[in-house]
């Protein structure tokens, strides 16, 4: 039986997007790499909880992430104190965190390496918003050497056959932080004629024995093709000088399932 259902972005959501996130991406160590090959200060939009901002700043970089969820910074400040009373490995190191919407950031600084990390582009919801995010990168790129990394997740046509409106369950784990069982859940339709899907989660959370708690949260997901990330991110005033198809930088090909794309400032 499910005792209440929630919607929105509150504490709850904030603690499941960790959850959902032990299974690592496999993307920090490339992050680190290139933060490491471009002076200045760093900035991460979409920064979330901190997974990739947080251990930038613990290996000594001057980082900015910016969100407009609250409660991901929260926890994203929570992770970067943990950091500072557990290592010290933080020299030099600074994490400032922005609740703002990133389609409509303005930051004074302008910055060595841009981050839209984990396939953020995708969750804008339409084109306008991913090509106003291409062109924040853009306006706050350092003009000499600064660089703005792109992930954002290919899907084949045997991926997409699968949002067809039938629901999946992702994963059963146990939540440390309430003692609470947490089950995460899936169903997302697709529209060709659009190439966006409308994805709804469920995260189902009790403790033994007890009712069942539900959130939901619903995404409209936006797919963009490789070409079309070029364009977009040419439009937007990104010079593309990379198109890498995993965390290792491989060279892009035809059938990759993922597009990184390292762009410089060039002319709108």
């Amino acid at each position: 039986m499910i005792d209440r259902v929630t919607e929105g972005r509150g504490a709850d959501l904030a603690r499941y997007y960790d959850l959902d996130l032990l299974d690592d991406p496999g993307d920090l160590d490339m992050y680190l790499a290139l933060a490491a090959a471009h002076d200045g200060p760093v900035l991460e939009l979409a920064a979330g909880s901190g997974r990739i901002s947080v251990p930038l700043a613990a290996a000594g970089h001057d980082v900015t992430g910016v969100d407009r969820d609250p409660d991901m910074l929260g926890r994203a400040l929570a992770a970067w104190q943990h950091a500072q009373d557990e290592t010290d490995a933080v020299a030099g190191g600074a994490l400032h965190l922005v609740e703002h919407d990133i389609t409509e950031l303005r930051l004074e600084r302008r910055f060595g390496l841009v981050i839209l990390a984990l396939n953020t582009l995708l969750m804008l919801g339409d084109r306008a918003a991913q090509q106003q995010s291409l062109a924040i990168m853009a306006r706050h790129l350092a003009p000499a050497g600064g660089r703005a990394v792109i992930d954002v997740w290919l899907p084949s046509p045997d991926d997409l056959a699968l949002y067809d409106g039938r629901s999946v369950i992702d994963w059963v784990r146990h939540d440390p932080a309430t003692d609470e069982w947490v089950a995460k859940s899936s169903s997302a339709r697709y529209s060709s004629a659009t190439h966006a899907a409308t994805l709804t989660t469920f995260f189902d959370a009790w403790h033994d024995g007890g009712p069942v708690r539900r959130t939901m949260r619903s995404d409209e997901i936006s797919f963009v093709g490789a070409s079309e990330l070029r364009a977009l991110a040419e439009k937007a005033g990104l010079a593309v000088e990379t198109e890498a198809q995993d965390y290792e930088m491989s060279a892009l090909s035809s059938d990759a399932e993922r597009i990184i794309l390292v762009a410089r400032a060039g002319a709108a």
